[in-house]
């Protein structure tokens, strides 16, 4: 089977718009505290230096589509266009307002009407109840988990077990420990 060389075919550049020079470029991409907009930064100033988008891309890790949608943003907005906004967005709003958050607060404090302990299925009804609206067990327990409360349960006794024992064999057991330990420090 015959081989043809390929032919070496100079990449295409990419046009930017002139906002910035190269020097500006370099001193935001030097500047910038956000690893991410530090990235953009580079790869615009790399582009405007003369860099083909393949030795920009093997530099930085970005594959070309992604530069090439940099660059268009860049054309398009200037330097705002590579700003970071994904830590300008602050969020959705809380399930529960801060009053209705001491309202549950307060709810806790007492034992639930069908007894028991308080888990995030009953936390999930109480706010079910409040909201007029079905909400997940999973956030019931995200907040019991905000209010940093948490089930407290002793644990389960054998109806055997005599107490006096279990100290005895505590106070033998951590003697035997300590001698163990002794014995493998002077081993090492």
């Amino acid at each position: 089977m015959l081989k043809f060389p390929q032919e070496q075919v100079m990449p295409k550049r990419l046009k930017l718009e002139p906002h910035q020079t190269p020097e500006e470029l370099s001193q935001l991409y030097r500047q910038a505290s956000d690893p991410i907009e530090r990235t953009r930064y580079q790869i615009i100033w790399l582009l405007a230096t003369g860099r083909v988008t393949e030795d920009v891309a093997a530099v930085t890790g970005y594959c070309r589509n992604s530069i090439y949608r940099l660059v268009r943003r860049y054309n398009e907005l200037g330097t705002d266009g590579l700003k970071d906004k994904r830590h300008q967005h602050p969020g959705c709003q809380p399930l529960l307002s801060e009053v209705e958050q001491a309202q549950l607060w307060q709810t806790l404090q007492t034992p639930p009407a069908d007894g028991g302990l308080w888990n995030s299925r009953k936390v999930a009804e109480w706010m079910s109840n409040l909201l007029d609206r079905p909400v997940s067990v999973q956030r019931g327990w995200d907040y019991l988990r905000s209010l940093e409360l948490r089930l407290r349960v002793p644990r389960p006794e054998h109806e055997l077990s005599d107490p006096d024992i279990q100290e005895a064999w505590k106070k033998n057991s951590t003697n035997e420990c300590n001698k163990f330990n002794i014995s493998i420090r002077w081993q090492q």
